[in-house]
């Protein structure tokens, strides 16, 4: 899976970039994870926001167009993942202006960089959610190993709320205000560990843009209507390198070998045709590598970085200030329809062309 590396990267429109690396498929629980996290079967270990699919539509987001079920008034990627409203259009609209254009004064591109300011990531609960447990011990897990730090939301703006839904989804990486973490009685630790990672600014491996290295997607075996759920960042009409090397089986952003299935037969196999084991009990040693080069450690416990420009990886696709872009050479390039990638610039939150 990719990270996002503003996080509000996209479907590998970001995240994009992978946040693990390989490990063993019959991953043991290293030191520091909670024993007490849950373990799913194959079957449930695929997140979804509803249990039932919506209609799916092509929207923009972030400068692409991506295919999303709308469900209630959300807008759904990939299962579980929540695209913020303010962000979403169903026509194409400007998100990177001429050097020299002035900005409509109503304009807003979600002017959030998506990653959690000195690695804070602040959180509250919703009163009536049932088991809290699964949600502390969730955020128990992160803390341990990880370079983030989750603090009980006073009057912090923007934070994580963690409310009763229809099943488990959220946001990718910090969205900007109260972005809701939602999980029914049937999300276990396992899928909020897996939610907070969205939230954080992860997406799922399986969207590695090298995938087909590793893995052979079944689409015959796939719901109709989901299909999509299962695109690579290049089939988004996205480029760039993985944050890893290769894909990890054992990432808790895995989807599972039955994911969306709509006949009992796989829909993900290896490429020698067999199916895989998948988990959602803990971090795997390239998610936490991940998370850890996402959110470096420094003195105290803080960073101090204060712009993308000073952490974010070259070669990897990120959502910046509501925009999709590539960092590569120290530079950022957005990708035009028609005249491919080009150079652009940020003032004041938002993106011109140089």
């Amino acid at each position: 899976m990719r990270r996002l590396r503003f996080q509000i990267l996209l479907p590998a429109l970001a995240l994009l970039a992978s946040c693990s690396k390989d490990v063993p498929e019959d991953m043991e629980v290293t030191e520091g994870t909670d024993p007490t996290v849950e373990t799913v079967s194959l079957e449930d270990a695929t997140e979804v926001a509803y249990p039932n699919p919506g209609s799916v539509t092509e929207v923009y987001f972030a400068g692409q167009q991506l295919p999303v079920e709308q469900i209630n008034g959300d807008y759904i990627y990939q299962g579980d993942i929540l695209l913020p409203p303010d962000m979403v259009s169903h026509e194409e609209v400007e998100v990177v202006f001429d050097k020299d254009e002035e900005i409509p004064a109503n304009k807003s591109v979600g002017r959030t960089s998506g990653r959690w300011t000195n690695n804070t990531v602040y959180y509250s609960i919703e009163s009536s959610l049932d088991n809290k447990t699964r949600v502390y011990d969730a955020i128990k897990h992160w803390e341990a190993n990880t370079n983030l730090d989750f603090v009980e939301r006073t009057n912090e703006s923007n934070y994580i709320y963690f409310v009763t839904g229809s099943g488990c989804s959220s946001y990718v990486g910090m969205v900007g205000g109260r972005q809701n973490i939602t999980l029914s009685s049937s999300c276990s630790t396992g899928n909020t560990i897996h939610e907070i990672g969205h939230a954080i600014g992860l997406w799922h491996e399986q969207s590695r843009i090298d995938r087909e290295n590793y893995i052979t997607i079944n689409y015959g075996n796939i719901q109709s209507g989901r299909e999509h759920n299962f695109h690579t960042y290049t089939q988004q009409g996205m480029d760039g390198d993985e944050y890893t090397s290769s894909l990890d089986f054992g990432s808790i952003m895995m989807y599972g070998p039955y994911s969306f299935s709509s006949n009992g037969k796989p829909t993900i196999v290896k490429k020698d045709g067999s199916t895989f084991s998948v988990q959602r009990s803990a971090l795997s040693t390239g998610d936490k590598t991940g998370i850890n080069n996402m959110y470096p450690y420094t003195s105290g416990g803080n960073t101090t970085t204060t712009t993308p420009e000073e952490t974010y990886v070259n070669g990897e696709m990120y959502v910046v200030y509501g925009v999709y872009l590539l960092r590569n050479n120290d530079t950022w390039y957005y990708y035009n329809r028609n005249y491919g990638w080009l150079e652009v610039f940020n003032r004041g939150g938002y993106w011109f062309y140089k």
